[in-house]
């Protein structure tokens, strides 16, 4: 079976990874264009490319997926079956290209958490579990056919970057079996509309819209569950912030305590020695980690040391 593989940053390396030590047959990738960054402006190739080149897989590199040239090049490889994880959003000319489709793997048991930020906001809403969805790629975005499915616990102290670890690793697992049994013909195939029919089950979907500034910015008056489920969903990126003496202040690693108290919320308190901590509507969140506007991130301590409030 030829295979085209589609992505771009580490989370879609894993994958790559495991296929070609599997020894399933990658005949190309496809990943971003390189991009200028650093201070020096220096083209920066995608983790997909660097991974690509060092295992001699030919890499395409279109800035136009619709493109006549792009098309025509990608359709020389004859591929039977394409994969794509973590990369733009393709057009039907080329995701209905192969005769067996495309396959993605999506960062949630769907059809729960359809769309960009799936890892963060499965910690902000407090859930326990999430997991991995293979799926046949089509028009509307994650709603295609489910393949196969794993569960992955979500920690009392795991941040968005934990479980984006955790998830890639059984992604990564979880897509190779879907190939080997594609190949075996033994998948059974869940249509995701057996899943939500029905006005009742629509309505009760948990969504995973992207990420935006007022999404990240704290309300201490919430309970301290939720401030801390915030926090952590959002670390280390784009991480959650406050304000302090007009300056922004990103929390990336943070404790919660939960115990009446008489503080406003939002009330910040300190010794400018060891501790900061904000009060919420019950409770108040420690702080571990912060990085303050125009500053570098730090612990708390370093940061009192040479900063007072």
């Amino acid at each position: 079976m030829k295979i085209i593989f589609l992505g771009t940053p580490d989370f879609a390396v894993a994958t790559l990874d495991a296929m070609v030590q599997h020894k399933l047959n990658v005949v190309a990738v496809v990943t971003a264009p390189d991009k200028p960054a650093g201070r020096g402006m220096k083209l920066q190739q995608s983790a997909v490319k660097k991974y690509a080149v060092e295992h001699h897989i030919p890499v395409l590199q279109p800035e136009k997926l619709k493109s006549e040239d792009f098309l025509n090049e990608l359709k020389s490889y004859q591929a039977d079956l394409q994969v794509v994880v973590a990369f733009r959003m393709l057009p039907e000319v080329v995701w209905n290209m192969p005769p067996l489709g495309t396959i993605n793997v999506h960062a949630s048991l769907l059809p729960n958490y359809r769309g960009a930020a799936p890892i963060n906001w499965a910690i902000i809403n407090g859930e326990k579990e999430t997991g991995v969805t293979t799926f046949k790629l089509k028009h509307e975005i994650d709603t295609g056919d489910i393949l196969l499915q794993e569960k992955v616990e979500i920690a009392e102290t795991d941040n968005a970057g934990i479980l984006h670890d955790k998830l890639m690793l059984t992604g990564a697992q979880l897509l190779v079996k879907t190939i080997e049994e594609l190949q075996n013909n033994t998948l059974k195939i869940i249509p995701q509309t057996s899943l939500t029919s029905g006005i009742e089950q629509q309505t009760s979907l948990k969504h995973a819209p992207k990420i935006f500034t007022e999404t990240c910015k704290i309300d201490w008056s919430k309970n301290t569950d939720d401030v801390y489920n915030l926090i952590r969903g959002l670390s280390p990126y784009p991480a959650a912030f406050t304000t302090v003496n007009d300056k922004k202040m990103k929390l990336f690693d943070v404790e919660k305590i939960i115990e009446s108290h008489s503080f406003e919320p939002g009330k910040m308190e300190t010794d400018n020695k060891k501790f900061i901590h904000f009060y919420c509507a019950d409770g108040y969140i420690s702080v571990k980690k912060l990085q303050l506007e125009g500053k570098t991130q730090m612990l708390v301590e370093d940061f009192l040391r040479g900063n007072k409030l």
